[in-house]
Order: structure tokens, then C-alpha cells, then sequence
């Protein structure tokens, strides 16, 4: 691990950052912009809630962070020695009482599908569904230690597909996942978005067979370069409106409108960077531009926070924010086994 992760505790930061962005956008999701300033007053001055209370965004990162460290305690990383524990913890959290917090359709129902032992867990992945719930849980694969970039890159598309088989949603949750590691590592904001449309052109055609099996034939794609392809493409084309976003608009303009509304996991990825970048020194004014907005606003401030602490460390987060967020001795637990 390098000297700079260890030293600003970027995991801690981004565990932390994503369940603040969570707490901070779950009142106003499924409001429009209007109705949120009317309910909090001016975006800038948005508290947290009293008692912080999370989504199954956080939840559900809490989740594959607890199968990845399982994983990771048996040896190397394998997608064989991954997906079992994911499986068992996505299972375990499906069948939780906690789990009310209006999870996502394609979560319930493809968790419900790796429930059925007998059977391989492509036989659960939505091949339709490209929805945010894979991307926003993604950030511990950009965090964890001593990944090589073929286990980052197969592992994070590989908790896409146990849910989420969408070649749409294994590249946003690739390109996720490397965001946070880069922003980890020192990369500097201004050079983010390069960064990522760099790495997309790398791996377009790339199919991380020994980690997604056959998945790509159960689309019905003429090869596995073509299946993935589609998904880096439309990743493509997003990170360009991203490009053009932050030169052009204004920090009290919805981000939603430049870059989209999250519910869709290039969209997330993209306005979630968004608010991030407009704010990347002010990391509570981030969180708060994402959760006043139009669209999935726990999911885009989850996203910003995650970037934000990525970048900052654990010093981003104010102690009076911090000290009462839900689930906060499980995210403490992750960010310090990873920042050792």
C-alpha cells in the first residue's frame, strides 16, 4: 500500500463519506429540486438528519465489503473465492429485517435467485438491468489492498453481475471502482476524467472471462468483446458529457440536468464525479449539491462522498456529522483493516 492511502486513511474517508451522502440524500430522493429547497431551505446550508439513517446503498456496500474481506482472508483473490462470500452476504442482507430502506427491484429479485444453491449464480443476473445498485456499492474493490489491476477491474464487474449483468453496468462499476482507487492514490481531480476515459478506451473489448464466465452468451452477443463493448461505449459517452459539464456548469444549476439523473449507472457514475468535481476541496458543499437535486440523490451523494473521501481522507468529515452516522463501528471496522 502506498504511503499516501495510509497517511489520509483514504478508506475510512470514502466508507464515511458514502454513508453521509447516503443519510444526507435519503429524505430528499423522488423529490424534485422545488420541493427540497422548500422543505431544507438553501441547498448549502443542508444538515444531516437526526438520527442519520442510511439506505441499502450503504447497506449493500457494507455488504460486498464484508464478502470481500472473507475473500481476501483465505488467500488470493479468485472470482471463485469471491462470488461465494458476496453471494452469502447479498443473501443474508435480502433476508434481513433492516432491509427497508426501498431497495432496488433488481437487487430483491436477483438476490432471491442466488438463493437457489443448485444453481450458477449467472442464472440470478439481470441481463436487462443497468441500474444504479451496482455502481454505488462498488468503492471498497477501489480501496481494498493488494489487488492487482486485472483482480480490481474482474472482481468489481463481477459484483455488478451477481445482480446487475448489464454490460452497462460492469463497465460503470469498473470505472467506479478505479476512480476511487486513483483518487486514493493521489490522482488529482482536474486530470480525473482523462484518467477514466483513458482506462475505458484500454479495456473496451476486454471480457474478464475467468471472472464472468459465460455470462456474455446468455445476452446473446455475437462475442464477448462485442457484449462488453456496448457497456464501455455508452460509458464513453457519458464521461464526454461529464468533460464538457464541468467546464460549462454552474454549481447552482441541478447537475442532473447536464449529466442525468443517476438512476441508470452511467448516469450515477457521471453526476456523481460531477458534484464531486465541483466541489473537490469543499466535501460537505459535494455531498450537499448531490442530494439537492432531481434525481437518485442518495445514490449520487453515496457516490460523491465516496470520491471525496477517496481524495481527502477521514479529516474531510466533521466529527459532528461522522460520530452518529448508522452502520458507523461496521464502516470504522472496514476503513481501518484497509488503511493499515
Amino acid at each position: 500500500m502506498t504511503a499516501t492511502l495510509v497517511t489520509k486513511r483514504a478508506a475510512t474517508g470514502a466508507l464515511t463519506g458514502l454513508a453521509l451522502g447516503d443519510a444526507l440524500g435519503f429524505p430528499t430522493e423522488f423529490h424534485d429540486v422545488p420541493s427540497i429547497l422548500a422543505e431544507c431551505g438553501p441547498w448549502r446550508e443542508m444538515e444531516l438528519p437526526e438520527p442519520a439513517i442510511v439506505t441499502d446503498d450503504t447497506q449493500m456496500t457494507l455488504a460486498l465489503g464484508k464478502g470481500l474481506r472473507t475473500a481476501m482472508e483465505r488467500g488470493t483473490l479468485t472470482p471463485a473465492g469471491l462470488a461465494g462470500p458476496v453471494q452469502r452476504e447479498f443473501i443474508a442482507w435480502n433476508r434481513s429485517p433492516e432491509n427497508n430502506r426501498a431497495p432496488g427491484t433488481t437487487c430483491l429479485r436477483a438476490c432471491g435467485l442466488l438463493e437457489r444453491a443448485d444453481r450458477p449464480w449467472q442464472d440470478a443476473s439481470q441481463l436487462g438491468s443497468k441500474g444504479c445498485g451496482a455502481n454505488m456499492r462498488v468503492a471498497p474493490l477501489g480501496l481494498v489492498p493488494g489487488l492487482s489491476d486485472e483482480q480490481r477491474a474482474g472482481a468489481a464487474q463481477l459484483q455488478s453481475a451477481l445482480t446487475h449483468g448489464h454490460p452497462t453496468a460492469l463497465a460503470a462499476s469498473d470505472l467506479t471502482a478505479h476512480a476511487v482507487r486513483l483518487l486514493a492514490e493521489g490522482a488529482e481531480p482536474t486530470g480525473l476524467i482523462g484518467l477514466l476515459r483513458s482506462y475505458a478506451h484500454e479495456n473496451r473489448t476486454r471480457y474478464h472471462a475467468e471472472w464472468l464466465g459465460d455470462l456474455w452468451t446468455r445476452a446473446r452477443a455475437a462475442t464477448p468483446g462485442d457484449f462488453i463493448a456496448h457497456g464501455w461505449d455508452e460509458c464513453l459517452e457519458i464521461l464526454e458529457r461529464l468533460r464538457h459539464a464541468v467546464r460549462t456548469v454552474s454549481p447552482e444549476t441541478d447537475p442532473c440536468l447536464a449529466t442525468g439523473e443517476g438512476w441508470i449507472a452511467e448516469e450515477a457514475l457521471a453526476t456523481g464525479l460531477l458534484c464531486f468535481l465541483l466541489f473537490a476541496g469543499e466535501p460537505l458543499t459535494a455531498l450537499r449539491r448531490a442530494a439537492c437535486t432531481s434525481g437518485d440523490s442518495d445514490s449520487l451523494a453515496c457516490l460523491a462522498g465516496a470520491f471525496a473521501g477517496a481524495h481527502l481522507g477521514a479529516d474531510a468529515w466533521p466529527d459532528a456529522w461522522a460520530g452518529r452516522i448508522e452502520y458507523r463501528d461496521e464502516l470504522l471496522a472496514l476503513g481501518e483493516l484497509w488503511d493499515s
